[in-house]
């Protein structure tokens, strides 16, 4: 056995400004050429998916989430409260526990219902962008996100359930755009869009849904180093204010429940257990912080992905079906978690590297997702380049099967991609998330013809949440 310190690895800094984009992705050509384990700033980083499905499966490793607390000194108040209580933290029997209690609400036969929900947000989301387009040169900017003031969510159910969402007329539902479209993607649809979801499906007042992404945005940061070093202010103040916003929220559904995932949760009951008020306010703001951000940048990417590979767009505008196969690969080709981390609780062997307690491990699903593995179908073994696509040809475009190197051989798809994780810790709104991607993506191929970028989009780090900040498109009829 050989301890992972003694090892000669190249080095990759995932934390350097400049790492984005084509960069990035040659970047990670070249170190994967390398093996699979190579080192970063905080420890190591494992390039293949055997590697990196053992670490995020491994119950001897787990999110060290506790341990940035413990570096920063987080040590009381609302920003540890979260910490302690985020399911990303909770592991064993607790951990089960909570999952069994709401993984029913957010199956994927119980996310289905939220479709024409979705529909209609994009309805409306369509309409002001073309209003906008049509009335400037360049494309307006949404609302600064409302102040955050929490302001009472004890709307009536019926006002905030899925039903209530504004909903596409018959006419409108499939029929192509008449007019052409410029806009910037991210603050006319890729930002709105979530929050919006999230709010209905929290059962919050929609007109909130500005303010959700306000704290969600913020909250996320708590995972980022860099963040928690120069905004930690910030980001303890969106904790403390949307839990103040949840349990009024909470309060408000016990005595008036309605038809969304707050009144779901509270009725909910496995074996005679049921969640307590505490346990239902903090899954509640998993749901949130994990569910806005992250949809807003894959759909952002996959947009982007779209527009840079026009006979895809055009193969998913004459078969919106598609769809569902065009998330999967904008998932699997950028994800929006690129780098996912793990603490070693104890002393572990893997391919007989041994990894100390206390080891930052990051699992890399960007390489992991073009790694099909060993499993028969002579795809890319570990050390081998494994985006051979990205040379030009277009080989690796977001709906069509993938080249011969990377996907469907045979009767042997690919096999998931990491990008929601694995293990126990499986990303818990995934359903949702694969739900609304679709529905954006089928909702804008069946109106326009032509998708095409209308400058460069800007992108954002490759560490934490990795998205876009603009995108600029046109879209034609």
């Amino acid at each position: 056995m050989t301890l992972v310190s003694e090892l000669e690895l190249k080095s990759f800094d995932y934390t350097d400004p400049g790492m984005y984009g084509a960069r990035f992705h040659q970047a990670m050509r070249e170190l994967c050429a390398e093996g699979w384990l190579a080192s970063g700033p905080f420890g190591y980083i494992v390039l293949d998916r055997e590697a990196g499905e053992f670490f995020l499966r491994t119950r001897a490793a787990s999110f060290p989430g506790m341990k940035i607390a413990e570096i920063f000194g987080v040590t009381e108040g609302p920003l540890w409260e979260q910490m302690k209580r985020n399911i990303l933290h909770v592991n064993g029997a607790d951990h089960s526990r909570l999952r069994s209690l709401v993984n029913p609400a957010l199956s994927p036969r119980a996310v289905e219902r939220y479709r024409p929900m979705m529909r209609g947000f994009l309805e409306d989301l369509l309409a002001r962008a073309t209003a906008s387009s049509a009335s400037a040169p360049s494309p307006a900017a949404s609302p600064a996100p409302a102040s955050a003031t929490a302001s009472s969510p004890a709307a009536s159910a019926a006002a905030s359930s899925p039903s209530a969402a504004p909903a596409p007329s018959s006419a409108a539902a499939s029929s192509p755009s008449a007019v052409s479209l410029r806009c910037e993607f991210v603050e006319a649809f890729a930002k709105p869009y979530p929050s919006q979801t999230i709010a209905s499906v929290m059962g919050a007042p929609i007109a909130d849904a500005p303010k959700l992404h306000h704290w969600s945005n913020w909250i996320q940061k708590q995972f980022d180093a860099a963040s928690m070093a120069s905004e930690r202010a910030e980001i303890e103040r969106a904790v403390e204010e949307f839990y103040d916003y949840a349990r009024e929220l909470v309060r408000a559904r016990r005595e008036d429940p309605g038809d969304d995932l707050i009144s779901t949760l509270i009725a909910a009951e496995e074996a005679g257990d049921k969640l307590s008020d505490v346990e239902c306010i903090n899954l509640v703001f998993n749901v949130l912080a994990g569910g806005v951000d992250t949809t807003q940048s894959q759909l952002a990417h996959a947009i982007r992905l779209l527009a840079e590979h026009p006979e895809q767009w055009a193969a998913l505008r004459a078969d919106p079906s598609l769809a569902s196969a065009a998330v999967e690969e904008a998932l699997r080709y950028e994800p929006i978690t690129p780098f996912t981390a793990r603490i070693t609780n104890e002393e572990l062997t893997f391919r007989d590297v041994t990894f100390p307690e206390g080891t930052i491990v990051m699992v890399c699903a960007f390489t992991a997702n073009r790694d099909a593995g060993e499993d028969g179908t002579g795809a890319h073994p570990p050390t081998a380049n494994r985006d051979a696509g990205e040379d030009g040809t277009g080989a690796h475009p977001p709906t069509a099967n993938r080249d011969a190197g990377e996907a469907w051989a045979g009767a042997h798809p690919p096999a998931r991609a990491l990008t929601f994780g694995a293990g126990v810790h499986y990303c818990l709104g995934a359903n949702l998330a694969r739900v609304e991607l679709q529905e954006a993506l089928a909702f804008l191929a069946e109106r326009f013809e032509g998708l095409e970028l209308d400058g460069e989009p800007r992108f954002e780090s490759i560490t934490g949440i990795y998205g876009l900040g603009k995108l600029p498109v046109r879209l034609r009829p």
